[in-house]
């Protein structure tokens, strides 16, 4: 009989994976090819929307926004922006799966994309970029060694601040 690998989630894990969602400045996306069916992944923009969900600029020009009209199922692959020295299979990382949903334009997260990426004044306004918010469904946490959580949304997404 083979073990479960996964320990209870506790404080700690959220933390860790709270942690990882509001540091992220990029991730691998991972969708559907709607031609083959075969995964498409890339690396992407990302940080978190003001509800704490993660929010992507995406080009309606780019192979994964054709296939998340075509399929929202989606999966995004979050690490430490410095994930430090030592052996990389100890480094704690998240593998959020989710559904992608066009998020209707907002002033108010335009300007919060662009307080922490002005660099996006350039494009964040040409016809074809959108916002999608990659909304988790559940997701993976390995902390390190021994360290595997299962996790739902509300393990990862940081509450909202009254």
């Amino acid at each position: 009989m083979t073990k479960d690998p996964f320990r209870q989630t506790d404080d700690h894990a959220r933390e860790i994976a709270r942690g990882l969602l509001a540091q992220m400045r990029h991730a691998v996306l991972g969708t559907l090819d709607p031609d083959t069916g075969i995964p498409l992944l890339t690396r992407i923009a990302v940080q978190l929307d003001g509800d704490g969900t993660p929010l992507a600029l995406l080009s309606g020009l780019a192979s994964h926004t054709r296939a998340l009209k075509a399929d929202d199922r989606a999966g995004l692959m979050v690490t430490a922006l410095d994930p430090g020295k030592g052996d990389t299979m100890t480094h704690a990382r998240l593998s959020v799966q989710a559904r992608a949903r066009l998020a209707p334009p907002d002033p108010e997260r335009r300007a919060r994309w662009l307080q922490q990426d002005p660099k996006a004044k350039v494009y964040i306004d040409l016809p074809d970029f959108n916002f999608w918010r990659i909304e988790p469904v559940s997701g993976l946490l390995n902390a390190g060694f021994a360290q595997a959580f299962k996790l739902l949304p509300s393990d990862m997404l940081t509450p909202p601040t009254s």
